[in-house]
């Protein structure tokens, strides 16, 4: 397996300080402390009330550009809180990208629970996701790793299955195959936040709090996002978020089909290439486990609550 990609610049508490003194003097003073790294983001607490998010190679700071366009309209369609930037920074001689600060949203990521517990707010996730999956308009981003046709990513997903090393990537690699034909998606491309894991929502006191990083938003084919449902949940909160979804949005078999599919090419990706990312790797062999052995994966029709 591959690790993840290394940064290509140096984010350190210095450089915070230096982006922070010349752009936003006011936030300055602020205590700063470090928080981790993605895969695309460095990120940082600022007081008490607000987060710095720099990207650490540039195909992430091309992301960053979409969510200062994009996520005020989109804050506008959704009841969950979103990081919205409150300010904008700019790049630099020192720092070539733009990067973000966003409010502080108490909690902790869902990948962190229990996943017998999210089944208490599988349909909060599934209203946003309603929510969030309206038409986009023209000129919304378009990202061909995600929301596109199956076929797009059939050989990719073969490809990282086969390399992967996992001993199960045959019967997912079959998997993937019986779904691959299912039908396209039909009607506009949709609002997609792209990468709905379980790593990007955020939990306080039980209940989801809020969904972040919005770098893979796009428009196209919302069963890219209702991956989620194998992803995050085990099959009983699966069912919930499936009827809640089916509730606000409509039952579609097609849509939830191409959902599992999209959980297979998730895991895939995470399989392949989260070696040095523990977390990453048990979303992966969580989503493996609900795709083949939960009680759903071997239903006819697996997609579809009953």
């Amino acid at each position: 397996m591959s690790p993840r990609p290394r940064p290509e610049v140096t984010i350190d508490l210095d450089l915070v300080r230096r982006l922070l003194a010349d752009q936003h003097p006011d936030l300055a003073r602020r205590p700063l402390s470090p928080l981790g790294e993605g895969w695309d983001n460095a990120l940082f607490r600022l007081g008490q009330h607000f987060l710095v998010r720099l990207p650490r190679r540039e195909l992430a700071a091309r992301l960053v550009a979409h969510e200062h366009r994009w996520l005020p309209e989109i804050s506008r369609l959704v009841d969950l809180p979103l990081p919205v930037p409150v300010r904008h920074g700019r790049p630099t001689a020192y720092f070539p990208w733009s990067w973000s600060i966003v409010r502080w949203v108490e909690g902790r990521p869902a990948a962190g629970s229990a996943v017998a517990g999210r089944g208490r707010w599988a349909g909060t996730l599934a209203r946003f996701a309603a929510q969030l999956h309206q038409p986009a308009p023209p000129g919304a981003p378009h990202n061909p790793v995600r929301a596109v046709p199956l076929a797009e990513r059939d050989e990719v997903t073969r490809e990282r299955l086969a390399a992967c090393g996992d001993p199960r990537a045959d019967q997912l690699t079959a998997l993937w195959g019986r779904l691959l034909n299912t039908p396209v998606h039909q009607g506009p491309p949709s609002w997609v936040h792209g990468d709905l894991h379980p790593l990007n929502q955020v939990v306080h006191r039980g209940n989801l709090a809020a969904v972040i990083d919005f770098g893979d938003l796009s428009a196209g084919d919302p069963a890219c996002d209702l991956a989620t449902a194998w992803q995050t949940f085990d099959w009983e909160g699966r069912a919930a978020f499936v009827v809640r979804y089916a509730e606000l949005a409509g039952r579609d078999e097609a849509l939830w089909q191409r959902a599992r599919a999209w959980a297979v090419c998730h895991a895939a990706v995470s399989l392949a290439l989260s070696a040095d990312d523990p977390v990453f790797a048990e979303i992966a062999e969580h989503t493996v486990t609900q795709l083949l052995d939960a009680p759903d994966a071997r239903l006819p029709h697996a997609s579809q609550a009953r």
